[in-house]
């Protein structure tokens, strides 16, 4: 190739290379933020991505995303989330514990989903107008372990020791340990808790509710029982333990029952909020939006597998049942 030829190839290479940063630079860059990982949790992030489309926002064609899974170590958001601000995002998305994102910067918007309340976890100062450069979606604003307690014991009417699996780590451990132990007490049925951080912890839970002779399981609301949720469903039906947790795949897994909202329902709507705030509205004036519907799912093969008889007023109230 002559030198002139050469030049203008070279010219031509670095316009074309020019251009793309430029649009790389000019497209979006969002951040997704997980305590969970996604092996497990690749539907929530999926669902994430629905919501982000829908509000006109599709990856790889107008917004680039970058995620960040804490693989279950609540311990590692912080470090992860100052990662994202590090290069450059525009909004994240923070599922699980959003003060990690929350607090690596004063003013990258961020979009949470959360089990608990966010006025009392110091995220927003109000849900109708959060204030600041944090707003998101409630998963569920009153907490339903004791419901979910009731339903286990109208199908598992023989039931008298209920363990309870929580995550300590997560803010909101106190307020629903509480509301299932107040659920149980009125039931007349003794609760006792086993903790797990994370996946390394679930055999030490399970054997610690067999030494105590629970029989009958509930889940915490909580990204690392559903990341678990197989094992858990599995460890369950060995041991003939009737379970409930608080979303719809933990039945599908295996699980007895389920009784909450829709966490792909909540992904989404976190999703279309950043897409809302990637189009310039500020957090500040979004409110924190909130579930109108609850899912109550019951595996009536998980059911027949325990020996139990599930009543027909329940198969009838049932959003979902699973054979």
């Amino acid at each position: 190739m002559k030198r002139r030829q050469f030049i203008a190839a070279l010219g031509a290479a670095t316009a074309v290379w020019s251009r793309r940063a430029r649009a790389q630079q000019a497209t979006p860059l969002v951040g997704f933020l997980n305590s969970a990982s996604p092996n497990t949790y690749r539907f929530n992030a999926d669902s994430f991505r629905e919501g982000l489309a829908k509000a006109g926002f599709v990856e790889g064609r107008n917004v680039r995303i970058e995620e960040r899974w804490a693989h279950g170590d609540y311990d590692a958001l912080p470090a992860l989330a100052a990662e994202l601000i590090g290069i450059g995002v525009t909004v994240i998305a923070a599922t699980g514990d959003a003060r990690a994102a929350q607090n690596a910067s004063s003013t990258v918007p961020v979009v949470f989903t959360i089990g608990g309340d966010p006025v009392r976890f110091g995220l927003v100062k109000a849900i109708h107008r959060p204030g600041g450069h944090v707003t998101g979606v409630l998963f569920n604003q009153n907490v339903l372990a004791a419901k979910r307690v009731e339903l286990l014991r109208e199908i598992a009417p023989n039931i008298s020791r209920v363990a309870l699996l929580m995550n300590p780590n997560n803010p909101n451990v106190n307020v629903e340990q509480a509301d299932a132990e107040s659920g149980a007490k009125k039931l007349g049925l003794e609760t006792l808790t086993v903790n797990a951080r994370n996946a390394a912890e679930m055999d030490a839970a399970f054997e610690h509710l067999l030494g105590a002779k629970a029989d009958a399981l509930i889940t915490a609301t909580d990204p690392i029982p559903l990341d678990q949720r197989e094992q858990i469903a599995s460890f369950t039906l060995r041991h003939k333990l009737p379970a409930a947790s608080f979303v719809r795949q933990f039945a599908s897994a295996g699980g007895l029952l389920s009784y909450g909202p829709s966490i792909s329902w909540m992904y989404r709507q976190a999703g279309g909020y950043v897409g809302q705030i990637l189009k310039g509205t500020k957090p500040a004036e979004m409110p924190v939006l909130q579930p109108t519907q609850f899912e109550f799912v019951i595996n009536l093969k998980t059911a027949h597998g325990l020996g139990l008889r599930v009543p027909e007023k329940l198969l009838a109230l049932a959003d979902e049942v699973i054979e």
